[in-house]
């Protein structure tokens, strides 16, 4: 049973490299940011930009159940990074951008300045929010 909801904030391309991986990290692979997490939360993946330097992308695009019991180092495939982490079910859903979703958003605070919501790489969400974003996920999909 799912004991709170989370938005991670990360790129896209880590956001799938994470999902390929079976695994959950947030906050530059922070150890405390992983141990926030419980198992059976629910984690929605939002991604400014496709890479560091890359594309705007603005969408949510992984959504993942924690499965974990505890936080693991785990070396992120294809780098040399190792980010600490907690195991996670990822479900088959499309990526959705973030605009449309803006006017029935909670936590969005100031309309004009929604994206100042993202600068928190690991944040609580209510689960009316978070079913509203999962919803349009996974009717994409």
């Amino acid at each position: 049973m799912s004991k709170g909801f989370w938005i991670g904030v990360a790129h896209r391309r880590q956001a799938l490299a994470a999902r390929a991986a079976g695994f959950c990290a947030f906050s530059h692979g922070k150890r405390e940011a992983a141990e926030r997490v419980g198992t059976g939360d629910g984690v929605l993946y939002y991604a400014p930009k496709s890479d560091f330097d890359g594309d705007p992308v603005q969408a949510f695009v992984a959504l993942a159940w924690i499965t974990g019991e505890t936080a693991e180092e785990r070396e992120m495939p294809g780098t040399e990074f190792r980010p600490w982490t907690r195991a996670a079910r990822f479900e088959d859903v499309e990526e959705t951008p973030i605009r449309p979703l803006l006017p029935d958003l909670g936590f969005i605070r100031s309309p004009r300045h929604w994206g100042m919501a993202f600068r928190r790489s690991l944040f609580a969400v209510n689960d009316a929010d978070f079913a509203r974003i999962a919803d349009a996920m996974r009717r994409h999909a």
